[in-house]
């Protein structure tokens, strides 16, 4: 097959990769779709089709439910020791850090990154996660209890509990980070002895893929983890609705989530969900701004706006609000937009022509209501799917740029005058995902950090991730939380034993 990637930057496993049609993988085993379909994806840097891919539906769903079915029940993987499945688990993240280079190009071939972003982020926060989460593997404890059973005071009793595996998963990723969230998925669920269902976003299936590769190479037994690529209305519909499968986990839009819960209620499945976000990011007139203009511009910027804790609400105190805004608009300025296999890119495309159309859509909206662009605001080029980093003033808080989730690189920026006032605005929102403080007095931080309604706060920097930190949102942003032991709670169930002795 003729591929886009002739780049001599393109690494020759990558092009190998990309020269044939990427199958699913079922039960261990890389086969074509039931249908035979395949489906496009699109090198968002040139809007060209990068390969073909197996397009699952609801048949293949059902296959790969069946063979994770069998690998729970009946397979070897949860009655491996604890020991034996973080083995296994170090052993992938070994084989992700040696491939860093090809997961890197794939990952900004087919999602728009730029390389060498995904070489010192993406890649290794996989690794990362994968081995923090084989550490828990041992360490997944039930209790023991003391009973006080009023109706049989002169019994003893030895009560305690087992923490188990929830069953059969399905997980749905996005594709603003297509291999970071396969981990941050894959790696509870694994942890804990669960076996999966993964359904890759359509728009960016190739990392995930690359990566089942790696999960046979490690050793993982068949029907462990299984990697079905295909479109959200069709194999993401049919994984949430299966009556065998008993969690669902999805990350992306609160549009979408709630989808997910409906389709769910058919037996009752589990759910979990990191959703949507408006992140307000508040900068008080004490603020350190050598560090904070350039903090508050990557809270927006990086990877160009498309992510969920982007903070795209950006309050500034009054007396210093023309000088963040006029030091943003020029951090704005100066990033370099490019292909993001070019080593000097700073900020790529967005990842499809839909998403480039409804970020333009919202930049439109908000020029018609009375937003002004201090810098940006257009489209880059003529071909990708480019988009200027964009600086928004004179915004009204009841305007669609203000309160909905643009996923793109637009901010908001917005002065206040005093905490309750900034406090009731960042809060006046249906999401609550992130938030940040910039401020040089302490206990302002921890004051106004407990008075935000979000799941993360982030006090003089913003965008730190670590495998051991709890990630997920207040209202609706989402249930539960991702990474840190909190995440091995969405994967398990408590089991109470009780012996008369």
């Amino acid at each position: 097959m003729k591929t886009t990637t002739t780049n001599s930057l393109v690494h020759q496993d990558i092009q190998q990769f990309l020269a044939s049609s990427r199958k699913m993988l079922i039960d261990g085993k890389w086969t074509e779709s039931a249908s035979g379909k395949t489906f496009q994806t699109v090198n968002p840097a040139t809007g060209k089709v990068l390969g073909h891919v197996a397009e699952g539906a609801q048949e293949d769903i059902h296959r790969a439910v069946q063979a994770a079915r069998q690998a729970f029940d009946t397979g070897p993987w949860r009655r491996l020791s604890p020991s034996d499945r973080g083995k296994c688990m170090w052993r992938l993240a070994d084989l992700i850090e040696s491939h860093t280079e090809q997961l890197a190009q794939l990952e900004s071939l087919d999602n728009g990154k730029p390389v060498t972003v995904a070489r010192v982020a993406d890649v290794p926060l996989a690794a990362d996660l994968f081995r923090y989460m084989a550490g828990w593997a041992t360490k997944i404890e039930g209790h023991t209890i003391p009973l006080s059973v009023p109706y049989t005071p002169n019994t003893r009793y030895l009560a305690y509990t087992l923490r188990e595996p929830v069953g059969v998963v399905g997980q749905i990723i996005p594709w603003n980070f297509p291999l970071l969230m396969a981990a941050w998925k894959l790696g509870p669920a694994l942890a804990t002895g669960c076996t999966i269902v993964l359904k890759p976003a359509e728009q960016t299936p190739l990392s995930a893929l690359f990566l089942g590769e790696l999960i046979c190479e490690a050793g993982f037994p068949d029907g462990v983890v299984n990697i079905v690529p295909g479109y959200g209305e069709t194999a993401g519909a049919a994984l949430a609705a299966h009556p065998h499968v008993d969690k669902v986990a999805f990350t992306g839009s609160t549009e979408v989530g709630r989808h997910i819960v409906q389709a769910a209620t058919g037996n009752l499945k589990k759910v979990s969900l990191e959703l949507g976000g408006k992140s307000p990011n508040l900068v008080f007139n004490d603020a350190n701004l050598e560090a904070g203009i350039p903090g508050v511009a990557s809270a927006i910027f990086f990877n160009h706006g498309q992510c969920c804790c982007a903070g795209s609400r950006l309050y500034v105190e009054k007396g210093i609000f023309d000088q963040v805004v006029s030091g943003v608009a020029e951090e704005a300025k100066n990033i370099k937009v490019g292909p993001g296999m070019d080593p000097t890119t700073q900020m790529g495309p967005l990842v499809s022509d839909e998403q480039q159309r409804r970020v333009l859509g919202y930049l439109e909206s908000g020029f018609t209501e009375g937003a002004e662009a201090v810098t940006g605001g257009h489209r880059v080029g003529e071909s990708g799917y480019f988009v200027e980093p964009t600086v928004l003033v004179n915004t009204q808080p009841t305007m669609k740029v203000v309160q909905e989730e643009i996923f793109g690189p637009v901010v908001c920026a917005v002065p206040f005058t005093d905490v309750e006032e900034v406090l009731q605005q960042a809060n006046d929102n249906i999401y609550g995902l992130a938030a940040a403080v910039w401020t040089e007095d302490i206990n302002k931080a921890h004051r106004i950090a407990a008075e935000l309604k979000s799941g993360s706060v982030w006090v003089n920097c913003y965008n730190i991730f670590d495998a051991a930190l709890p990630f997920g949102g207040y209202k609706q942003s989402g249930w539960g939380r991702e990474m840190g032991h909190d995440a091995l709670e969405l994967y398990t169930e408590v089991k109470a034993v009780c012996v008369k002795t």
